[in-house]
């Protein structure tokens, strides 16, 4: 996930929500704070307080986080029910870091339960997401106590696979988040809900369970799995998936779960200031490698093991899968940036990309062409491709424009992934190339760089700092404060960094009040390019965000520049 973009080559356009009036005046840091609750559409008391101080998901209501209560009293008592009569409950989960998740949760909550539970992840290349016909089918054969399936992370447009389920004798409980289509499968029961992650859900129907004689610290540790899910998927953290982040941190700091201990031991970095960006970089990444090139039930072993020698291997496994994943993206990225074209939405196939690695390949270049995008693995029958989108562009509506010649597809209006024929992939790219004339505007397609406030640079100081830190967890939906400052002086500019690739400044500006103002430093990663373009003689617009720099055991105000317009 993008936390905030950084030597971000192409120009932006700035949206300043809050312009300051009257150079004269330094803000008082009450005053910025309020205009960024207002910006985030916190104005009453209730609000702010709900915001800065979420109530514990263990104490919202099945509503709360968007789920029939009635649905989930039906699924529990089905549960029971496979309980009693001694069936085996397969939890179907998916395999990136959300069904990943999830499916931990759910199945420790009901081996816990003393349910015959079994979880299953599929393979991506030969199964495919979400509920397979032929596994159910042998799953079934292998076992005939099976008779109940409990999908995590998907489902909810598997209207075939739940009915041929049925036919089968086997009933499906579906506990998902992507975005349904117009009717919903008939399955036994549906746990659904857009507004939180498919672990989200999982953590709920856990919690539910009301499992007698469970340790607080297992409880506890799925409300941290909820939160690392909850980042990973790139839920808005808003409301109730605000509630398992903010509260589900500092599970995952002091967490003893060997899996999570051993990939934060593999990555090398502190468990202890785990944060958003070590979920959306660091661990993330690992849980995500084996389901894209491997089988994820490998990082659903790490998740849910009880030995800590294993826990260490497969952290090594899944660090040195990641390692293959990058190298992979980089080299479909290389080729794909050849492919495209002058047309608005980017559509690249070819039968070298991994169908594990397209989605990464889409997101590289949405950002690097501020466009939607879509990437095709081919192979010789049936192609698997992954789509990307940008801000005001519904990536699923435009794929139902082209459902003729889908074999399935689903996902998020930011996200999707799909399965097209290989010989109707030309034909996808013709239909959906010509929607895309007719939705993406130039106002949509224009970069841009929306910024909370514009403030004089003696505004920023720690206390300011200090106030800016409680809006954390940072993320989709609830962005780190942007600020924007007019007219600094750069009094030095330097690249930094072991490839000097970074930019650091030294800057003022002229100040406002008969207090003289101290120079102060600014940091722009992947931003060396601009250093020529600056000099003392030039004042330039800074946008940027506020932090404290640790170094050698000291603290000091640093700003983190997002983008530099010289004047």
């Amino acid at each position: 996930m993008l936390l905030y973009i950084e030597g971000d080559k192409m120009a932006k356009k700035w949206e300043i929500l809050n312009k300051l009036k009257g150079q004269s005046a330094k803000l008082k840091v009450e005053e910025i704070i309020k205009i960024l609750l207002e910006n985030r559409g916190i104005k009453t008391a209730s609000q702010k307080e709900e915001f800065f101080q979420p109530i514990h998901p263990d104490k919202l209501t099945a509503e709360k986080f968007g789920i029939d209560p009635i649905q989930l009293k039906k699924t529990v008592e089905r549960i029971k029910q496979a309980k009693k009569s001694k069936e085996k409950v397969i939890v179907w989960g998916d395999y990136d870091a959300d069904g990943i998740c999830g499916a931990a949760i759910l199945w420790e909550a009901l081996y816990y339960s003393g349910v015959n539970a079994l979880p299953f992840i599929p393979e991506r290349r030969t199964e495919g997401y979400g509920l397979n016909i032929a596994r159910m089918k042998q799953l079934k054969e292998e076992d005939p106590t099976v008779g109940l399936i409990i999908t995590v992370d998907n489902g909810i447009v598997a209207h075939e696979k739940v009915d041929t389920a049925k036919e089968l004798g086997i009933d499906v409980i579906i506990t998902d988040h992507h975005l349904p289509r117009q009717t919903k499968p008939k399955a036994y029961s549906i746990l659904h809900t857009v507004s939180i992650s498919g672990a989200g859900v999982a953590y709920l129907l856990a919690r539910e369970l009301k499992i007698e004689n469970l340790k607080l610290k297992i409880a506890d540790d799925w409300l941290g799995l909820a939160a690392l899910a909850t980042i990973a998927d790139m839920i808005p953290l808003v409301g109730v998936a605000r509630s398992l982040v903010y509260h589900g941190l500092p599970v995952l700091q002091r967490t003893k779960r060997l899996g999570i201990m051993a990939l934060f031991e593999v990555a090398g970095r502190p468990q202890k200031d785990l944060g958003t960006y070590d979920i959306g970089f660091i661990l993330a990444p690992r849980l995500n490698a084996m389901g894209r090139l491997e089988n994820a039930l490998d990082s659903l072993r790490l998740l849910c093991t009880k030995n800590s020698a294993q826990a260490r291997l497969l952290a090594q496994r899944l660090n040195q899968t990641n390692i293959q994943r990058q190298q992979m993206v980089v080299e479909a990225w290389t080729h794909a940036q050849t492919q495209v074209d002058g047309q608005k939405l980017i559509f690249v196939a070819h039968e070298t990309y991994h169908e594990g690695i397209v989605g990464l390949v889409a997101s590289r270049l949405v950002e690097q062409f501020n466009r939607p995008a879509m990437v095709i693995a081919k192979g010789a029958e049936l192609s698997r491709g992954s789509a990307r989108s940008i801000t005001g562009f519904n990536i699923v509506e435009l794929l139902e424009k082209g459902r003729e010649f889908l074999v399935e597809g689903g996902g998020h209006p930011m996200a999707a992934g799909f399965t097209v024929k290989t010989e109707s992939i030309s034909l996808l790219a013709e239909v959906l190339q010509k929607e895309t004339v007719n939705i993406l505007t130039e106002e949509i397609s224009l970069p841009k760089l929306k910024i909370d406030c514009e403030i004089p640079l003696e505004s920023v100081n720690e206390k300011l700092t200090r106030e800016v830190m409680k809006f954390a967890p940072f993320g989709i939906g609830n962005p780190e404060p942007v600020f924007a400052t007019c007219g600094v002086m750069v009094d030095d500019a330097r690249l930094v960094g072991g490839d000097r690739q970074h930019l650091k400044l030294t800057i003022s500006q002229e100040p406002n009040s008969l207090t003289a103002q101290q120079p102060m430093e600014a940091i722009g990663f992947g931003m060396g390019e601009m250093c020529g373009k600056l000099s003392p003689d030039k004042k330039v617009d800074i946008a940027y965000t506020v932090g404290i720099d640790t170094w050698s055991g000291n603290k000091r105000l640093q700003l983190k520049l997002r983008d530099i317009q010289v004047k």
